[in-house]
């Protein structure tokens, strides 16, 4: 073999030559770019606060590359590019919105959108909050695609297909994760499910002997208490003491009903007049429960509802220190109304 070659003309040897120290300067260049890609990929993105990237559907890798130049997290895309061209599945990323943290490697930003593991946003409906002011709460969040605009109360029951025309007290108060993008409607009929399921599985539960005629009567009644106090532990005994009023065919007399109906009009004080004007909510007027819960029961409301303490209590009254004074007879409840509402 030696002799052959030997024996080639110099020209052919020279060609040979030149071919094989192109292929070994080509295989050294690529090895030289394959390494350099690697350790370039390593380094930090340009990033001095966590930001936020959004992926559009059908966005290409080189696409993706130059969005990361043009945000300034990355001087070129060169290095980028080439990387993924040694490790192809790399370059399957997935449309979505993504956090990027301060001094992110570029290697952990592309391993995170080819997961697509998007950002979860959060929106926290608060026990005690209104119907209202969950539709405002929504309307503000900059993350959420907004449906219910021109979308009135009674509409939206009868897109969660409520059976009373107001959904009030329907939403279960709770931390809700979702993506950028998720319809305010979506996130709505999460809580209207939860609620439903927490209400269920409460009534199904139930103590024996309560007024409740219906699973909504009692969502009526957990929505009062939820307002009554927000101490979670005085919940089961300020029940004790609706339902004995109920038992007794006594009123309710409680003043969160009263500022729900007074509605808009509601400015911090509840006079006199207010007690004496009959609205459907005034249950100083009214027998019996108000014809829809008030605010939005937390899961310790909706127990104490249906599993109240065992008591002879009939009044209670605030003590301005957050806790509730307990009577079981009007003479004591006087006393404590003196002593610590008149003082």
């Amino acid at each position: 073999m030696i002799k052959k070659l030997q024996s080639l003309p110099l020209l052919v040897k020279r060609t040979l030559f030149t071919l094989v120290a192109s292929v070994l300067l080509s295989l050294l260049v690529v090895i030289i770019v394959m390494l350099m890609s690697a350790m370039k990929v390593q380094q930090p993105l340009v990033i001095k606060q966590a930001e936020f990237i959004t992926i559009k559907p059908g966005t290409s890798f080189n696409a993706f590359t130059k969005q990361l130049v043009n945000k300034g997290w990355l001087e070129n895309n060169f290095w980028l590019r080439s990387y993924v061209k040694f490790n192809v599945e790399q370059s399957k990323i997935k449309s979505g919105t993504y956090q990027v943290q301060a001094n992110t490697p570029t290697l952990e930003l592309l391993n995170l959108v080819v997961s697509g593991k998007e950002h979860q946003f959060s929106i926290t409906f608060i026990e005690g909050s209104t119907f209202k002011q969950v539709l405002a709460q929504l309307a503000a969040h900059q993350h959420i695609t907004h449906k219910l605009a021109d979308q009135t109360p009674i509409d939206i029951a009868k897109l969660l297909s409520i059976e009373q025309d107001n959904p009030e007290g329907w939403l279960f108060p709770e931390t809700y994760a979702f993506t950028q993008g998720t319809a305010d409607i979506s996130i709505i009929k999460r809580a209207f499910e939860k609620m439903q399921s927490a209400l269920n599985l409460q009534w199904n539960n139930r103590a024996v002997g309560l007024p409740y005629k219906s699973p909504y009567q009692a969502l009526i009644m957990a929505s009062i208490i939820e307002k009554e106090s927000g101490r979670h532990a005085e919940h089961p005994r300020i029940s004790s003491v609706f339902v004995n009023r109920l038992n007794k065919s006594m009123r309710l007399q409680t003043d969160p009903t009263v500022i729900y109906g007074l509605g808009e009009r509601y400015k911090g004080d509840i006079t006199y007049a207010h007690l004496r004007e009959k609205t459907a909510y005034n249950t100083y007027k009214i027998n019996g429960l108000p014809p829809t819960p008030i605010a939005l029961p937390g899961a310790q409301a909706l127990h104490a509802a249906l599993h109240p303490e065992s008591s002879n209590y009939l009044y209670f009254v605030s003590n301005g220190r957050g806790e509730h004074i307990f009577s079981t007879n009007l003479a004591d409840h006087n006393r404590a109304v003196t002593k610590y509402q008149r003082k």
